[in-house]
């Protein structure tokens, strides 16, 4: 028996550790065919950088360029040679915590010697998704019990990949960075909360659940938030399983201790202490001190009723303000088709009703949860962490049918949790003890289906999804971008040192990695200041006079203006929604609702107009070099208004 268990656990782990190296290797592999990597030059690779990922990866340069580790740190905390007029912290407000370890990964290993920096850092990236694909596989193993499931889970997780990760477009980004942490803490939550644990096996998930929750606060700005849904399930997990209200009160000391600590060592960072998390934490903390000891019926239960209450308020408010707050877009019909067409929703439907009726079945009997539930009693809805995850699921999900970005978190805890369902005899059991099934054993029946089912669900996945897969891989894809090529080198030869570059935010990040010349603003959305600039640059597209485009790039010590064609001559299919419209519906140009007429304006489109060179925009902005996607201007220090 002990061998058994032993060759099991054995064969299990080597499978999770495979299917994460060879998801590692999958990406990698893909990445060189999209991009042609490793045939460009670095300039052309930094271009494959956009955006914000362009910021984020230029500070992993200026780190290596740095003197020291120490001095790095010193000139990122008070960087004033990215934007202009403007001194920033920006390993606080970027969370720069993954550039500055891998930094010094890259040099304490000696891989400067063997390996390029952009090869070492796209490779942590590429490794740390690995382990994200080996957490899932971990958790639907460690809910269903057998190691097909997370088999099946990976599976899932690679052919859906549109739907669950953004790996593809922006390698950089936090969330890549941050989730593999997250899937992790999961993974050791899942452990933590089954109920046959041992000891040792209970020390070791809340170590690994504490360690993962902390790095996962410090690599991601957002995180709290993912953390605060978290504890809104184990909030209602403790409402419906009474006998896992201690670890759920462990879970929570971890979350204000990361917290406080995350506070210290992210430059004293206001938003930890004013997170939706720590609000929630530390009102059920005090309400379990108070329910201790107290009688029913007395004076401090009412109080505690009232605190529920509250607490019930809270959620729901903040939630409210969260929805709120974000761009609210609802996934499209296309991406229901996708995870239908792999079979991944419907049975994830299945397995989310069978698991929610036996909860709420379980709930509503009123008797005691047993410590132990046994394949026997057909009662999946009473574990613990199938409540957890449930509930977490619905969360999820309910937030990613109106905010779609959020579809990326959700949908690999789908794939486990439908994994898990399928690969999972209780799951079956359940099930047959509804249906009362008298002419064939359910025990036998659900140990059967839980091998079969996943068996003919992985055989369909491979025959159809595997030759696509192949083909990507074997498919040569070209990145051909020329004309911001040629924009970069012509900065880096023909500007001065000490210019100053406007133009639209993502363009300017792409600036900072590829010349290191200071700009004026930068696609971050977490400062108000930042966020200023970016409306007030951005009026190069709006219909305002070249008087007062001069006014707005002067303010900011501007040198040279880039008019990007893309954005000038936009044609997006949705009225209102390109950039020029926004502009113009803010500038009270236009307006959108039905009925109403177009506001005058007695000035052209600037960058349209600019482009004429004619009087008065010649006499602020000089063209100094254009090809057929950007336009640069030098702005004239001294104006000469003759016609």
């Amino acid at each position: 028996v002990l061998f058994q268990r032993f060759a099991k656990i054995f064969i299990g782990c080597l499978a999770a550790v495979t299917s994460g190296m060879m998801y590692a290797l999958y990406l990698s592999a893909y990445h060189e065919r999209k991009f042609w990597f490793s045939n460009r030059q670095e300039l052309e690779r930094e271009i494959t950088f956009q955006g914000d990922s362009a910021i984020y990866y230029s500070y992993y340069k200026d780190m290596l360029k740095a003197p020291s580790f120490e001095r790095g740190v010193y000139e990122l905390t008070h960087n004033n040679k990215t934007v202009s007029l403007k001194t920033i912290n920006a390993v606080q407000q970027m969370s720069l915590y993954p550039e500055l370890i891998a930094s010094i990964l890259y040099q304490a290993t000696g891989s400067n010697e063997i390996i390029e920096p952009v090869y070492f850092y796209i490779g942590i990236v590429f490794g740390l998704q690995g382990i994200y694909v080996t957490a899932l596989f971990v958790t639907s193993w460690l809910m269903s019990g057998t190691w097909l499931a997370g088999m099946l889970t990976v599976a899932w997780f690679i052919i859906n990949r549109v739907d669950t990760t953004r790996i593809e477009y922006s390698i950089p980004l936090r969330e890549n960075w941050a989730l593999p942490y997250f899937a992790c803490q999961v993974a050791a939550l899942t452990g933590y909360l089954k109920s046959n644990l041992n000891t040792y096996g209970e020390r070791f998930c809340y170590l690994l659940m504490s360690a993962s929750t902390y790095t996962f606060m410090m690599m991601w700005e957002y995180s709290h938030y993912l953390l605060f849904l978290q504890a809104v399930s184990l909030f209602l997990l403790d409402i419906f399983s009474l006998e896992q209200s201690d670890k759920v009160y462990e879970v929570y000391k971890i979350y204000v201790f990361s917290l406080f600590l995350g506070y210290l060592l992210q430059f004293e960072n206001p938003a930890l202490l004013v997170s939706p998390l720590l609000s929630l934490v530390a009102a059920l903390m005090v309400a379990k001190c108070l329910q201790l000891n107290v009688k029913k019926g007395s004076f401090v239960a009412k109080i505690i009723k009232v605190i529920n209450f509250y607490l019930v308020c809270t959620l729901t408010i903040t939630l409210n303000i969260v929805m709120k707050v974000k761009s609210l877009q609802a996934p499209s019909q296309d991406f229901f088709l996708r995870l239908t067409q792999s079979s991944l929703l419907p049975f994830y439907i299945l397995v989310l009703i069978i698991c929610l009726l036996s909860m709420l079945f379980s709930f509503c009997s009123g008797k005691s949860l047993k410590e132990t539930v046994t394949l026997e009693d057909g009662r999946i809805g009473e574990r613990p962490e199938i409540i957890y995850h449930v509930i977490h699921t619905i969360l999820l999900g309910s937030l990613a049918m109106v905010i779609e970005g959020l579809k990326y978190i959700w949908i690999p805890y789908v794939c486990m949790l439908a994994a898990f369902g399928v690969c999972s005899p209780e799951l079956w059991m359940t099930l047959f003890k509804w249906l009362r099934l008298r002419t064939v054993h359910p025990i036998l029946l659900a140990l059967i289906l839980s091998m079969a089912v996943p068996t003919i669900i992985g055989l369909s996945l491979w025959k159809e999804f595997f030759p696509r897969l192949m083909t990507e891989l074997m498919e040569l894809q070209e990145f051909y971008d020329p004309d911001t090529v040629e924009l970069m080198t012509w900065i880096k030869r023909q500007a001065p040192v000490a210019a100053v570059f406007a133009g639209s935010p993502q363009l300017m990040g792409a600036i900072k990695l590829c010349t290191g010349w200071m700009v004026t603003s930068l696609p971050l959305y977490n400062d108000d200041d930042l966020l200023k600039r970016n409306e007030n640059i951005y009026q190069i597209y709006s219909k305002r006079s070249a008087e007062d485009i001069y006014k707005i790039l002067t303010s900011y010590k501007a040198n040279y203006l880039i008019v990007e064609d893309a954005i000038c001559n936009e044609v997006g299919t949705v009225r209102g929604c390109r950039v020029k419209d926004l502009l113009d519906i803010a500038n009270g140009h236009m307006v959108c609702e039905e009925g109403d007429k177009l506001t005058y304006s007695k000035y052209g489109r600037f960058c349209h107009e600019v482009k004429i060179n004619y009087s008065p925009y010649v006499n602020y902005f000089t063209r100094v070099y254009w090809n057929r996607s950007y336009f640069v201007y030098k702005i004239n220090t001294v104006i000469s208004f003759q016609s």
